[in-house]
């Protein structure tokens, strides 16, 4: 998820230190990280990636739709084997390029190219939201789970992110989930002991959303949307954001910006 199609160069390259091997374009459909302007969705995404990480300590782990590959490169700090898998052939070769601690393919996650029972956990973050078939990608997370194996997931809320919609207000989502019917999609895959945390604005954030009109969010999407210059003080804003800035709590989870799901392969 990213804040759709900003007004900033759309070409990154895939190694920073100099030697460019691919080419990712940013096009709304997935955040990258390096790009001030992107830095709030960045950070959104990243923070949950760093406050679980420790659940895959010297775990075999498979990261289903791993984009950009900063969240596969991070497990792979802690984890024992990371396998990441995503479905654009453009992904895929910069995953190889940039994090070569990452064992990459390019494959459909609805027929996930493992064996059953062949990993400790499968990470999913801010993926099942633009698949079509979600109920088919939560058996096969459950497939190649071994027994007492978690499945991590997070997703945006939509009561928050396309409050009073029936379809997303992202072009790139295909169907956002509440908290109740996330919890219900993982229970009717499998999964069982699922447990539900919702991601918040903290502090500083809050101090944001009210310098730019009660929403950081809606003011980088306004800017987004209608091309419009970006004032100094929100760009400013949003490059200096950090994952310390959000906050995950199990308290008042329909009122979150994002939901994070864990829940156990029996």
């Amino acid at each position: 998820m990213s804040a759709f199609v900003p007004d900033v160069p759309r070409d990154v390259p895939a190694d920073t230190s100099g030697a460019v091997d691919t080419v990712l374009t940013l096009t709304g459909e997935r955040t990258i990280p390096d790009l001030d302007i992107e830095n709030y969705w960045f950070r959104r995404h990243e923070v949950v990636y760093e406050r679980l990480a420790s659940r895959c300590a010297g775990r075999d782990v498979l990261e289903a739709g791993c984009g950009e590959g900063y969240g596969a490169d991070l497990i792979a700090g802690v984890a024992r084997r990371v396998v990441a898998v995503d479905y654009d052939d453009a992904a895929v070769a910069h995953v190889r390029s940039r994090y070569p601690r990452v064992e990459v393919m390019q494959a459909n996650l609805a027929e996930l190219p493992l064996p059953d029972a062949s990993v400790d956990v499968v990470v999913n973050f801010q993926v099942i939201e633009h698949l079509w078939d979600q109920g088919q990608f939560v058996r096969e997370c459950a497939r190649v789970l071994r027994p007492a194996g978690l499945l991590m997931m997070s997703t945006p809320n939509r009561i928050t992110f396309s409050p009073g919609r029936d379809t997303p207000i992202n072009p790139f989502h295909t169907r956002e989930l509440n908290a109740r019917e996330l919890a219900q999609l993982l229970v009717d895959g499998g999964f069982t002991d699922v447990s539900m945390s919702g991601l918040f604005h903290g502090p500083r954030l809050q101090q944001m959303d009210a310098r730019h009109g009660g929403s950081i969010i809606d003011a980088q999407i306004a800017r987004a949307v209608t091309g419009a210059p970006w004032p100094r003080e929100l760009a400013a804003d949003v490059a200096a954001v950090t994952t310390a800035d959000f906050d995950i709590s199990t308290r008042a989870i329909d009122g979150s910006l994002d939901l994070i799901a864990i829940a156990v392969r029996p």
